[in-house]
Order: C-alpha cells, then sequence, then structure tokens
C-alpha cells in the first residue's frame, strides 16, 4: 500500500514539472501599409510575414503531420490584428451548416484561431472563419477543460472574409486590438489554432495535441511574438441603444397589451484588462428559446445562459461549486419570479452594472450588481442581485477564487416573509490545473446565511481527475446541508452527501474502422446526513463507446439505479393521477444503444433507443435526431423523444413526447429566417417561435419575432405576440 500511494504522489508532482514539448513560435511584424478583408492575400506584407503552419493531425490520428497542411500569417498595427490564412484541401466540395454567424465547428469545415492573451493557460479569445467568408468569436474558460468553459454567445465587432479557390481557400481577419484584453507592454501570447477538413476526414492543430485532450484545450499552445511591444490602446466606449415594440395576449387571463420598450447597453474599456457593462432596462426578446426537455426526475433542470449581458468572462461568476448540484450563483435565476401560485414569471430587471477582467497578470475581478422591479398585483418584490468574485492564480495555471453573493429586498412588503427578506453566500475555491492537462480538480467551501436559518447551512465538494491516454479516472464528493441556501444558484436539492466515481479505459485500434473505444464504470451514491446517512439513490452505470473513423459512433449503456422516495411522487406529471407512495425504495434498471451518422454528411441523424424497468413498473424510451441541409442556404433539423411509461394500476401510465422540428434559413450573411416548434404533452404546450434577423451593420440588428403557444388537447390559444426590436451598435 505504502509502494502504491508513494507512487500515485509522485506522478502527481511529476505532472506540475513535466515540460510540454518544445514550443514553436512565429513573429508577428509591425506594419503600418493598410490590410484590406477582402479574403485575397494580395498585399505585398504578407510577402515578408512569418507563418505558423506544420499543423499536426488531431483526427483520426495525433502522431502525424496533417495531410492538408494550414498555414496562417499575422501582422499588426497600432489599432488591428491582422490575419492571413491558406487552408489546403482536397477540393472545393465544402461542408458548412449555412451562412449565419456564430457556427457549430464540429460538422463542417472551418479554421479557428485561439488566443491566450494573458498567457495563463486558462481563458482566451476565439475567432473562426469558414471557405464561405462565415465568421464566428467566443470565449474559452477554465483551461478548455470541458465544453462547459466554451461558448460562441459572444459578440465582438471584426471583420473577415473567404476566397475559394480550386485546392485550397485564403482568409483574411482583421481584428481590433481593442477586442482583446491584455496587459501593456506585452510581448507575446500564446496562440493555437484547429481546422475540420471534412473532405479529407480530418482535424488538424497548429500544436500537436493529444487525443484524449479537448482540441481547443489550452494546455497545448505556441507562442506568437510581437515585434515591437503592444501599447495602451485607446479606451473604448460602444453605447448600444434598442427600441422593441411589441404586442401580446394572454389568452388564460384575457389580457391584451401593446407597449413601446426602450432601452439599452453601454460598454466601457477601463484599461487594456478590463471590462464595465451597464445596462438600463433591458430587453431580451430575441434571445432563441430555450430548447424543451422531458424531465422524469424530482429535479430542477439547468439550461445554459444566452443573454449578451452575462457572457463576458462568465466563468468568474458562474464556475464556483459543483455546477450540477451546488452552483451558488445562476445568472439566469435574475429576471425570473415566482407568483402566489408558484408560477414561474419574468421578472423586468430595471438596470444594473457588471465590471470584469484582470486587475493584475495573476488577479481577476468580477463584480455585478442588477436590480429587479417590483409587481404588487402578483407579490413580487423588487430585488438587488449582487455578486464579488476574486480569483488569484498560483501554481501556475491553478488558482483560488472567493466570491460573496447577496440578494436583498429593501422595501418593507406585507406579503413577504421575513426569512426572504435577504439571502447572502460566500466561499472559496480551490481550482487545480495541472500543466499537462493530467491533473484537474476543485475543493470549495461555501456557507450561506439568511434570516433564522439553521447551522446545517454549508456546501462543500472535492473533485480530482486524472485523465491520460489511456486511462481516465475521477472522484467527485459533494456536501449539502439541509440549511444551505442560494437564491441566486442552482441547488438541486438540500441534506445529501454524494460520491461519483468515474473509471475508464480508453483503447485506440490501428489500422481499423474503429478509431478509439472505451469501457465506463460510473457508480454515483447519495445518502442523507440527517437521517443517519439512509442511502436515498445509487446509479451504478456501465457503457461501451466507439467511435469510427467515419466520424460515426455506436454507445451501449447498462443502468442499475435506486431511488427512496420520501414523499410521494408521480413520475408522469399527470393531472389528477395517483402518486407512488413515498418512505419506499424503488429499485430499477435500463439497457440504452445509441448509434450516431457522420454528421459531416447533408443527412445525418442520431437514435438512442431505451428500455427497462422504471419505480414500479416499465419504460421504454426512444430518442433520435435528424439533421438534413441544402447548403448553404437551408438548414433543417427534426429532434424527438417519446417515454412510454407503464406503472402498475392504480397509478398513472403514459405515453410522453416531445416533438421539436426546426428551420434555419439564411439567405445571405446579414439576413437569417429561424423557426422552431416544439411540442410537449407533459408541458400541455404547442410552442411556435419564429425569428427574422436583419444584421444591418456590425452587430446592429433588426428583429421580428413572434411567438405563439396552444394547449395541446384542446389547442386553444396561450400566449401570443409579435414584436419589432430595432438595436445598433455605436462606437464613440
Amino acid at each position: 500500500m505504502f509502494k502504491f500511494l508513494s507512487t500515485l504522489v509522485l506522478i502527481f508532482l511529476g505532472s506540475f514539472l513535466t515540460a510540454q514539448d518544445t514550443n514553436k513560435s512565429f513573429t508577428v511584424n509591425h506594419i503600418n501599409s493598410e490590410i484590406v478583408p477582402d479574403g485575397i492575400l494580395d498585399e505585398p506584407a504578407w510577402k515578408t510575414a512569418d507563418s505558423a503552419n506544420d499543423f499536426w493531425e488531431y483526427f483520426p490520428l495525433d502522431s502525424i503531420q496533417a495531410k492538408k497542411q494550414t498555414d496562417i500569417k499575422m501582422l499588426y498595427d497600432n489599432d488591428n490584428l491582422y490575419i492571413g490564412i491558406t487552408v489546403h484541401t482536397a477540393g472545393k466540395n465544402y461542408s458548412i451548416e449555412s451562412l449565419k454567424r456564430d457556427f457549430r465547428a464540429g460538422n463542417s469545415d472551418n479554421i479557428t484561431l485561439l488566443f491566450d492573451t494573458f498567457n495563463d493557460g486558462n481563458n482566451s479569445f476565439l475567432f473562426g472563419i469558414n471557405p464561405y467568408g462565415v465568421r464566428r468569436e467566443g470565449l474559452v474558460s477554465g483551461g478548455g477543460l470541458n465544453l462547459d468553459g466554451f461558448t460562441i454567445s459572444w459578440d465582438v465587432k471584426w471583420k473577415g472574409d473567404s476566397k475559394i479557390y480550386d485546392d485550397y481557400y485564403t482568409a483574411e481577419m482583421v481584428i481590433p486590438l481593442t477586442a482583446f484584453k491584455f496587459k501593456e507592454g506585452e510581448t507575446k501570447w500564446r496562440f493555437n489554432s484547429y481546422r475540420f477538413d471534412t473532405q479529407s476526414n480530418e482535424n488538424s492543430t497548429w500544436m500537436n495535441i493529444p487525443q484524449n485532450q479537448n482540441i481547443f484545450g489550452l494546455t497545448f499552445m505556441g507562442d506568437m511574438v510581437f515585434e515591437k511591444p503592444l501599447g495602451k490602446y485607446r479606451t473604448p466606449l460602444a453605447f448600444i441603444p434598442y427600441i422593441n415594440m411589441i404586442s401580446q395576449k394572454d389568452f388564460e387571463l384575457n389580457e391584451p397589451n401593446t407597449t413601446i420598450k426602450v432601452g439599452g447597453d453601454a460598454k466601457v474599456a477601463i484599461g487594456n484588462s478590463m471590462n464595465l457593462d451597464i445596462t438600463v432596462n433591458p430587453d431580451f426578446s430575441q434571445v432563441e428559446v430555450d430548447d424543451q426537455v422531458t424531465n422524469l426526475t424530482r429535479f430542477e433542470v439547468s439550461l445554459p445562459e444566452k443573454r449578451q449581458f452575462f457572457i463576458d468572462n462568465s466563468d468568474l461568476f458562474g464556475s464556483f461549486g459543483g455546477g450540477r448540484d451546488a452552483n451558488p450563483f445562476f445568472s439566469r435565476r435574475i429576471g425570473i419570479a415566482k407568483d402566489t401560485a408558484d408560477n414561474t414569471l419574468e421578472n423586468k430587471i430595471i438596470g444594473g452594472v457588471r465590471l470584469s477582467g484582470k486587475l493584475t497578470k495573476s488577479l481577476r475581478l468580477g463584480f455585478l450588481n442588477l436590480q429587479t422591479g417590483e409587481d404588487l398585483d402578483k407579490q413580487i418584490a423588487s430585488n438587488n442581485n449582487t455578486m464579488l468574485a476574486l480569483q488569484q492564480s498560483v501554481f501556475g495555471r491553478s488558482n483560488i477564487s472567493m466570491f460573496f453573493i447577496n440578494r436583498q429586498t429593501f422595501e418593507d412588503y406585507e406579503f413577504q416573509d421575513p426569512e426572504d427578506r435577504y439571502n447572502r453566500v460566500a466561499g472559496v475555491d480551490y481550482n487545480l490545473i495541472s500543466d499537462n492537462n493530467i491533473w484537474n480538480g476543485k475543493f470549495y467551501l461555501h456557507k450561506s446565511f439568511a434570516h433564522n436559518s439553521g447551522n446545517k447551512n454549508l456546501s462543500s465538494g472535492a473533485f480530482l481527475q486524472y485523465n491520460s491516454r489511456n486511462w481516465n479516472f475521477f472522484e467527485d464528493i459533494v456536501y449539502v446541508g439541509e440549511d444551505f441556501r442560494s437564491d441566486l444558484g442552482f441547488i438541486r436539492r438540500t441534506d445529501i452527501f454524494k460520491t461519483a466515481t468515474m473509471f475508464e479505459r480508453i483503447f485506440w485500434p490501428e489500422d481499423s474502422a474503429l478509431q478509439s473505444h472505451s469501457f465506463n464504470f460510473f457508480p454515483i451514491l447519495t445518502f442523507s446526513p440527517d437521517n443517519d446517512f439512509l442511502n436515498t439513490d445509487y446509479e451504478l452505470m456501465g457503457s461501451w463507446e466507439s467511435k469510427f473513423t467515419d466520424q460515426s459512433e455506436i454507445n451501449v449503456e447498462y443502468n442499475n439505479t435506486y431511488t427512496y422516495l420520501f414523499e410521494e411522487f408521480d413520475p408522469t406529471d399527470k393531472d389528477d393521477a395517483i402518486p407512488l407512495p413515498g418512505e419506499i425504495g424503488y429499485h430499477y434498471n435500463s439497457i440504452s444503444l445509441e448509434y450516431k451518422s457522420d454528421s459531416r454528411k447533408r443527412f445525418a441523424y442520431s437514435i438512442q433507443p431505451t428500455i427497462g424497468t422504471f419505480f414500479n413498473g416499465d419504460r421504454y424510451s426512444i430518442q433520435g435526431e435528424i439533421f438534413l441541409r441544402f447548403q448553404p442556404k437551408v438548414f433543417l433539423s427534426l429532434a424527438m423523444n417519446y417515454d412510454n411509461i407503464s406503472l402498475p394500476a392504480p397509478y398513472s401510465s403514459a405515453d410522453i413526447w416531445l416533438i421539436s422540428p426546426k428551420i434555419d434559413v439564411t439567405f445571405s450573411k446579414s439576413v437569417f429566417w429561424s423557426t422552431l416548434v416544439q411540442y410537449s404533452n407533459q408541458r400541455d404546450n404547442l410552442g411556435f417561435n419564429s425569428r427574422l434577423q436583419w444584421r444591418f451593420a456590425p452587430l446592429s440588428d433588426l428583429f421580428v419575432v413572434y411567438n405563439d403557444n396552444y394547449f395541446v388537447n384542446s389547442f386553444e390559444p396561450k400566449y401570443r405576440s409579435i414584436n419589432l426590436k430595432f438595436s445598433y451598435w455605436l462606437n464613440i
């Protein structure tokens, strides 16, 4: 045992000391001439520019040079970073989703560039372009360890275009230096690039990245060295006013309403590394509606944040604690409220500020303050919502983070209970990221404060993961006390002690149609500390996952589940159903088979049937998606989820359907139309959301949005609205 522990410690320490392969680098020359971003590399300055080339294959292999190479050149002046790219291909048969900005990269031809401007291996700016000149930009946080730290909801002004030739395409980008945050006097940034080539069935990267690591991970990066130190850029001020004219009717209350709403945002750069965002009477009516999900559990479902105001540096605010079980700050809580009937309603945001960025090379600051309005008729109080976060880098890429959250009502409302006057949470997190990304982890301790709260008001957790080429395992431990409460957080339930352990063995066959496959064992155990550590839940999962060289996938999963119900529960969520009795445990199991076809194709699909027992009955489910693209103008998709739940009499059985067809039409790079239909008999809702967007100027839009909702069974209308929204991005 001592020898085993000693070996483990040596491996752990070695992960911090092991140096990466020799870094690649290239020089970014300073110029005084103009570059026109038309996609044609005909300016004389490109001929003398240094190159980032010699790309490595990432898929299907990660040990050879890319078959189709890429060459990236960069130049800069006092205002802009200029990028010229030559992408070699097998022909002109490119695959893209549409002409819409902020495309998904994984199933289409494109190239993406990552800029770690503070050289910390934790955060980066992302810019991408495809052969048709369609652009995307985003942010990567948390070292790029997982998709939680990846977002393309961030927007910034820049220019770019592409030009297609017989066996290659070229692209030019002009990105204002004000789009980045960096230290004045900096002489180099860390850089990497990755590319998807559907014709050669090859994904490649500038730096060699092992396939067990994410292609957008920030561990494996080279250097871009500036010919002259970067100066202090002018402080930009952006003002984004809007006007929204909306006509709506709530058919249940028979309340028609027509309003004109005016407001806006302001963005101020403070130095080279801080952002100040100000919002007054914000409006998010143009934001895409959430994808509905079928929920057969007793708990709330977490959905991603899409509102632009909350996106920049969002990891500073939203990455504390355990995201699934004990996240103290969940920005979607701001702007919603519960009425007296416990219905979730939109709650007006009056205004607020958000300050975020780097105070020093190793210290980040985040501050947010938003005021929501009151609705006396529905007994909704006005609240002030505040969060302060600090993140100090330690031991290389790791960091210690602290936060304080305050949700408080300053008015005296007769309808409000004293314990709802305020809620505060404070805590500290240690986030571990080793230099070679083999080890990562999180350790945290949080405490909440509320009127007359009990002393079981702590939340804590420990997570440690080892991720190598052939082995991947982690241990995740979470404790949430019975009295822990975070009104602005996402807490699935309290009074839990939970352990989750995952073991994965990965195989990489040679000269096979199978690119990789793995065996996984994933037990999750949950206990109730207040009930003598009663085992309330367990889920024992075993799976085999495989990926083929044609990018199709086959996965098989077996689940053995136990659930103890403290209270009665109806998993079908039907009206007048007899719920399953509480104070009893239920054992059930299931097996599922999933197939995903090659997503590069113009027609692609996935299907996953599941069969097994469910509580004291049976369940059969099937879910799948179909994708069809008539590129580059039209993209069609259909998502379907069906659950057949059969419980013994007198309990309720049900056929639960969720069907979501969607059509995206891009008339040009600036005019888009999308329509999403969502049918859910569990929610008793048939919803239509149709959006027409005209981007008439950079980050300036005209939206026409139509929403229509009906009851499923009677097809009687619930709610209908149409709005016309105009917003303009003005740089001052």
